[in-house]
């Protein structure tokens, strides 16, 4: 253990877009705003600002024209990537206007997921971005994809690497440089994510994969671990745990990125990121939203 442990990590910051998208308290522009300016002040090179979806559907983002625009003439110095999901054609022309560098696609590996998420499966999903993946290179921008529902399904149950591995060498067919393979309910053990990576790393540089855990039930810490041995150094995660799963009972959010942090620090892995300027971010937020964090790390620093 800890003899194939990388030298640094990339962290990929998801608490203003995935840990936001789902409270139910409706936040200001302003108030986001500054929660991403104050992630930018942590060392953090890449944050996931906002997603360009319907607003009847998602209302917290409704305001994504009017923050990107805010993010582009506020921060257009710093050498921050701020990538936005873009679900289909008409959020792209709204992306694109704005100036989205990056974008992110999505799917899963479950159709029944799918078609509760965005009303269809997963094979009609793919034909809907071929079109906007082919715009969005024609006009030079990056594509990130994102894969839910990896190792397991709130209406499917258990999902197989072989489903997995399918969905993955559809995103490759787009082109896009990096996959994030997500355990939307949390569901992941660490000997399952070993044995998946095994599995796609044979179709997939482990270099263009990123790996998104929630806590649902603690694992994702040791998950994380497990990544790092076995190659991966790329992880979302979400300031102070904000985050969840709407379709899936009793699923919390993202990994701290805190407790990523503590942990890649504790291994001597450098992350760039200072933990008082994101803990002070985390508490903005999670103020904002009046939540308490489901971080240990954050509770131990912050309550003591």
């Amino acid at each position: 253990m800890f003899s194939n442990l990388p030298q640094d990590i990339q962290i990929v910051e998801v608490g203003p877009r995935d840990g936001l998208q789902n409270e139910k308290k409706s936040l200001p522009l302003t108030t986001k705003l500054e929660f991403i300016e104050r992630l930018t002040q942590t060392g953090l090179t890449k944050i996931e600002a906002t997603s360009f979806v319907r607003a009847d559907k998602i209302p917290q983002m409704a305001d994504a024209e009017n923050l990107f625009s805010e993010i582009n003439e506020k921060f257009k110095d710093l050498n921050i990537d701020f990538p936005c999901l873009v679900p289909n054609l008409k959020g792209y022309e709204i992306a694109k206007k704005v100036n989205v560098k990056e974008i992110s696609l999505f799917s899963a590996t479950s159709s029944e997921f799918t078609k509760k998420n965005i009303n269809c499966t997963i094979d009609e999903s793919f034909v809907r971005m071929r079109e906007l993946a082919r715009a969005a290179h024609s006009d030079g921008k990056k594509i990130r994809a994102y894969i839910s529902t990896a190792f397991g399904c709130p209406y499917a149950g258990k999902m197989t690497s072989k489903e997995l591995i399918s969905v993955i060498e559809k995103f490759l067919e787009l082109d896009v440089y990096e996959i994030s393979i997500g355990d939307t309910i949390g569901v992941a053990t660490p000997k399952q994510v070993y044995d998946y990576i095994q599995d796609f790393k044979t179709v997939v540089s482990l270099d263009k994969v990123a790996m998104h855990f929630h806590d649902t039930r603690g694992m994702a810490i040791a998950n994380i671990l497990t990544s790092l041995e076995t190659g991966i150094r790329v992880f979302d995660s979400s300031a102070g745990g904000l985050g969840g799963c709407p379709y899936a009972k009793g699923a919390t959010g993202n990994v701290a990125t805190e407790d990523l942090v503590y942990l890649c620090e504790s291994l001597g892995l450098s992350t760039g990121v200072d933990l008082d300027k994101l803990l002070s971010a985390s508490q903005f937020i999670l103020s904002a939203v009046e939540k308490e964090s489901p971080s240990k790390y954050f509770q131990t620093l912050v309550k003591r």
